[in-house]
């Protein structure tokens, strides 16, 4: 690991949120930041030319000194994300959704534990989940970070909740665009490689569920997170345990982004992912998977032999 230059005493931490067509939604993003209790921050808004009220939402703000946004046309979430790290000038980064928000006192907690440990070079904590209009939907605590947690999903670094230090992106590079539904998982793991990472015990944001969000898209999500297993450089020169930690983690991907809800397929990558990485082996959630498609039939058969009694 390369060391981390020293955090000064009040960094200026630089926020970016890509955004499109999400004017219901981002001036309560941007709203999270202003109001937080720590200062300097800097907002770096990068719309693609959108066509709602999202740039009248921006030119309300006026003169803000925090606040800086361009709007034009871009090709898409990793192409406005990497032209925004090419404008941040922070020492410490967020990328937030035009649609997710911060919770009180969030960037404040990141700073401490940035300036308390100095090896640290990205930091993340808990997301609630919400609803379009901001009620919340779950609250669900993730385990601690290692590469092996990280792979198999006991713990997940959600990127409205994510903080590193500037100066990674030189080491890292930006997003990649040849996987655009799994740049973020991609730089989280090209920075774990590089630097410490710490999971703050606390909820850091709240991440909102609708209709028109990328997470619908499973399976592109799917697609793009195998074909960055398969071509990180870091993953490939791991010791084994982390890289079939890495390959179980292809196959547990497609049971949450089932999209064609088979139970049997489920019970399948299931079992290969526990062959891959006994520790995570669940033979019961398995037999479960199995049972389901029978149980299912034979609810149905019970349902018609009763319809025919009456």
């Amino acid at each position: 690991m390369t060391p981390l230059n020293p955090v000064a005493d009040q960094p200026t931490v630089s926020i970016l949120i890509p955004s499109y067509n999400q004017g219901q939604f981002i001036r309560e993003c941007i709203d999270s930041i202003l109001q937080q209790d720590y200062r300097p921050i800097r907002i770096h808004v990068v719309d693609g030319a959108s066509t709602d009220e999202t740039v009248d939402v921006l030119k309300s703000y006026g003169d803000r000194p925090e606040l800086d946004w361009v709007s034009e046309p871009d090709n898409g979430v990793v192409d406005a994300v990497n032209k925004g790290f090419r404008r941040v000038d922070g020492d410490i980064i967020g990328i937030q959704s035009s649609d997710d928000m911060y919770l009180s006192g969030t960037i404040a907690a990141v700073v401490d534990a940035f300036r308390s440990s100095p090896s640290v070079g990205l930091v993340y904590g808990d997301t609630l989940k919400v609803d379009g209009d901001g009620n919340e939907l779950l609250r669900q605590k993730t385990s601690g970070f290692s590469l092996k947690n990280l792979f198999t999903f006991r713990t997940w670094i959600p990127q409205p909740s994510a903080f590193f230090r500037r100066e990674l992106l030189a080491q890292c590079g930006g997003w990649d665009e040849s996987i655009p539904y799994a740049p973020d998982t991609d730089l989280w793991i090209r920075m774990a490689y590089r630097c410490e990472v710490q999971k703050l015990d606390a909820f850091l944001s709240r991440r909102r569920m609708h209709a028109n969000q990328r997470d619908t898209q499973g399976a592109k999500i799917i697609r793009d997170f195998s074909k960055m297993v398969d071509q990180s450089e870091e993953i490939a020169t791991s010791d084994p345990e982390i890289r079939k930690a890495a390959q179980a983690g292809k196959h547990l991907i497609r049971i949450r982004y089932n999209t064609c809800g088979s139970d049997w397929l489920n019970a399948w990558n299931l079992y290969r992912a526990g062959r891959l990485c006994p520790e995570i082996a669940d033979h019961k959630q398995v037999l479960q998977h199995l049972c389901l498609p029978t149980r299912r039939f034979l609810s149905r058969v019970k349902q018609t032999l009763l319809k025919r009694g009456d």
